[in-house]
């Protein structure tokens, strides 16, 4: 089986998890499918205008004090962003103009990188190009095709699948039917796509 791997660019905890998750993957011989989505429609169905941890302050201090004991753990370099969350639009549609591309899971990491190790406006063009390039992908061309309205309708489907899957918040990670959420998560994720772990029948 196979793991669907949904974040948003924005979102802090799917750092950690897009960090490590190809190595995992790969020990239990797991494909991954990166699934880039705007968790703000979530929000919006949730009534939510802005991040939780915007909204409910002592959510937010206890998650940028998590993320650093997170980060530290796992020896993952760490800098709190002076935006929060960073507009991950952009990012999405790069990944949307061709999702199965060998770059995919490179250009995703290095998005990640500029957001939550260097601080970097993760909406900006030259951001997103240095990313891509650094990746391997053609910036130019991607950057051109995410302005398409093939690559603008994925995104728009990808998130509408979100919902429809009853995603709720990211990282979230599907194998089958399964939804699991969570950084914390990942491993039971894997564990069951690869078949050494098992729950009880979805009623």
């Amino acid at each position: 089986m196979h793991l669907e791997f949904w974040f948003d660019f924005g979102s802090t905890y799917s750092y950690p998890a897009a960090m490590r998750i190809e190595t995992l993957a790969e020990q239990r011989n797991i494909p991954v499918r990166w699934r880039p989505f705007m968790l703000g429609a979530i929000f919006k169905q949730q009534g939510w205008t802005d991040s939780p941890f915007n909204i409910y302050p002592d959510k937010g201090r206890y998650m940028w004090r998590d993320m650093e004991r997170v980060t530290s753990q796992l020896q993952l370099p760490w800098r709190k962003p002076s935006q929060f969350p960073r507009n991950g639009l952009l990012a999405a549609r790069a990944v949307c103009t061709a999702p199965n591309a060998r770059w995919v899971p490179g250009f995703c990491k290095a998005v990640f990188r500029a957001n939550f190790e260097r601080d970097e406006d993760i909406a900006a063009p030259e951001i997103i190009s240095r990313c891509l390039t650094n990746s391997g992908a053609d910036a130019q061309q991607v950057l051109a095709d995410t302005g398409s309205a093939m690559t603008k309708e994925r995104l728009h489907e990808q998130s509408r699948m979100a919902i429809e899957q009853h995603i709720f918040g990211a990282p979230s990670f599907l194998v089958g039917r399964e939804l699991f959420w969570g950084n914390e998560r990942l491993e039971t994720a894997l564990a069951f796509a690869a078949g050494t772990t098992s729950f009880p029948t979805r009623e």
